[in-house]
């Protein structure tokens, strides 16, 4: 059947694929709790009928807040066929963006995971008279939950009302708004239609090499559009969907379920990576040289698949002795494993690749539904340190100063309640300009070399491409994270969070007491080894990129503590005002 409304998906997948127990699944209590396509479908049909009851009509706001779970599915799919307007919200953000967003969009309802968050949100709507009720996904005392919307439609049939509304809704109708937290400002409402988000999953559908018979794990929030997408992706191959406990538990629900696909953040596998070499630090004498010959071999693989036939025997031994024990370590069983939200380090795609783990590596933001380009399988369809080439059905271009515009079915309708910004990003011909900068190889795979805004000129005139810099430093094991600074000063300075795991690691290796995080990035001998591998970076720096001064953070960022986006980017005007004294100590 064709799909022109994202609610679709749930009668093609009952039409299209072998009836089974586990279209979603998630753990609870240390149980696979599983739901067929036809629980999934009974209660989305439910839900739509008491989200009716309730009073919703088309085009009212529904928030949801919760981690991922079946559940999110019923009650997404619920509030697109009532003609409501889904507004997915990170759990992690401040109580004035909440109400900021509830005000904003004049949310109606309110759907929550857990009471303490409960509460919370019952705070801020006291702010928003838009908000009628708070709801949650189980039973807290004092709110009413999503099994009890489901009971009152179910309760209150009105299949002919339900089908009218659902005739109703066109494939360019608005499905979606997701405020994007950013790295500045207040969030912005993006507008995406059914066609926009439809239009990306159905491009990338031909990428899995895999069907029905397949799982994928999901742990990065729904409520960001890129694994939104692939969460429509997988119904629409009938690739069952297993929801991770916690970012904690990623490495044992892997083993546990032994999934065929995930989609996760560089720096997810930065942790995995630094896992297999602080494992290969505990060997002794001759495991420790064939375990880091294997490390070595890794980092010159070509992924392309023009090895030598001498490469290619050492690479056979190499994977019998080594590289066959990480893939069982990450249950065996990948196919694929996408990376988005920020750029990957060359030597993880050539590592990971090497050892039989495909790494895909994709680029896009909310403003595209999201994929702009993808490493695919087709021709020239992987490059290492490129994002792919542009996505089937996407026109991409580079502007005359370098950034990066969009063309196509994906881009959003635009930013609710304001055309002006709206037409700052979209121009009269249609093209999305993504603040990206960025270069084609010459076999057409998209290279993505800095943000537009973050390139600063130093008081000399000289530009700094601030990420560049720090990705590249970032492949130390000694550093967790990095930012660069130094607009309109002599020279860059940076912020470094060194990664304490790996120091406290290093340190036992070499007798050092480890005491704390704070005493450690203040001994002089820490800060020395530490300023060793700047000094190593340095080298690889144009003159006026060179890092002259290092402030060391004695604290890791966090998403909770402010540093850092749900996708783990830099906020960078959060850490300018933060650690506003250290860098003026850095240029004082």
């Amino acid at each position: 059947m064709t799909i022109t409304r994202i609610f679709d998906l749930l009668p093609h997948y009952a039409a299209s694929f072998k009836p089974k127990d586990d279209a979603l699944a998630c753990k609870e209590d240390g149980i696979w709790k599983k739901y067929s396509i036809g629980h999934y479908i009974q209660m989305a049909d439910n839900i739509t009928s008491g989200l009716i009851a309730l009073g919703i009509r088309k085009g009212d706001k529904i928030a949801t807040i919760t981690n991922n779970r079946p559940e999110w599915n019923f009650l997404d799919m619920a509030i697109m066929q009532a003609g409501a307007i889904h507004v997915p919200v990170y759990p992690t953000i401040s109580q004035a963006d909440y109400q900021y967003i509830f005000c904003h969009a004049e949310v109606k309802y309110v759907f929550v995971a857990g009471e303490e968050l409960a509460r919370r949100i019952q705070e801020v709507t006291r702010n928003c008279p838009s908000v009628k009720e708070i709801f949650t996904f189980k039973y807290r005392d004092g709110f009413r939950d999503i099994y009890d919307v489901a009971e009152l439609g179910q309760s209150n049939p009105e299949p002919e009302l339900v089908e009218s509304v659902k005739n109703s809704i066109d494939t360019n109708d608005l499905a979606t708004i997701i405020y994007t937290s950013g790295t500045t400002g207040s969030p912005k409402g993006v507008m995406l239609s059914h066609k926009n988000i439809i239009s990306n999953f159905t491009a990338v559908s031909y990428i899995p090499t895999f069907g029905e018979e397949g799982k994928a794990l999901s742990f990065l929030p729904l409520c960001h559009i890129y694994e939104r997408m692939l969460n429509y992706l997988y119904q629409y191959l009938g690739i069952s969907i297993y929801y991770a406990e916690s970012l904690a538990t990623i490495t044992e629900n892997i083993k546990e379920i032994r999934p065929d696909m995930m989609c996760c953040v560089p720096r997810l596998l930065e942790k995995i990576y630094d896992k297999i070499q602080a494992t290969g630090r505990k060997q002794k004498g001759i495991k420790k040289a064939i375990f880091f010959w294997a490390v070595n071999l890794a980092l010159h693989y070509d992924v392309q698949g023009r090895n030598n036939p001498w490469y290619k025997l050492k690479h056979l031994i190499a994977d019998r002795l080594i590289y066959s024990k990480w893939r069982e370590a990450l249950g065996g069983n990948f196919k694929i494993i996408v990376s988005g939200g920020a750029s990957i380090q060359p030597r993880l795609v050539r590592t990971f690749r090497a050892a039989g783990l495909p790494i895909y590596e994709g680029y896009g933001l909310t403003e595209t539904s999201p994929v702009v380009a993808v490493t695919s399988t087709d021709p020239n369809g992987i490059k290492v340190g490129t994002v792919g080439p542009p996505l089937r059905g996407v026109e991409v271009r580079i502007a005359e100063d370098g950034e990066i515009l969009a063309r196509g079915p994906g881009i959003m309708l635009g930013y609710f309640k304001d055309e002006k910004l709206t037409s700052e990003v979209i121009d009269a011909d249609g093209w999305f300009h993504t603040g990206d900068i960025g270069v084609f190889e010459k076999e057409g795979q998209l290279r993505i070399t800095g943000r537009k805004k973050e390139i600063f000129k130093t008081s000399l005139g000289k530009y700094i491409a601030p990420e560049l810099l720090e990705n590249k430093i970032k492949e130390s094991p000694f550093i967790d994270n990095i930012m660069v600074v130094g607009e309109n000063q002599k020279f860059a300075a940076a912020l470094v969070v060194p990664d304490f795991n790996h120091l406290r690691s290093w340190c036992k290796i070499k007798g050092i007491e480890y005491t704390t995080d704070s005493g450690m990035v203040a001994d002089q001998q820490i800060r020395a080894r530490l300023m060793k591998v700047i000094d190593l970076y340095n080298k690889e720096f144009g003159a006026t990129e060179q890092i002259k001064k290092v402030e060391f953070m004695n604290t890791e960022w966090s998403t909770s503590s402010g540093e850092l986006t749900p996708t783990l980017k830099l906020r960078r005007s959060v850490i300018n005002e933060k650690y506003k004294q250290q860098i003026e100590k850095l240029f004082n």
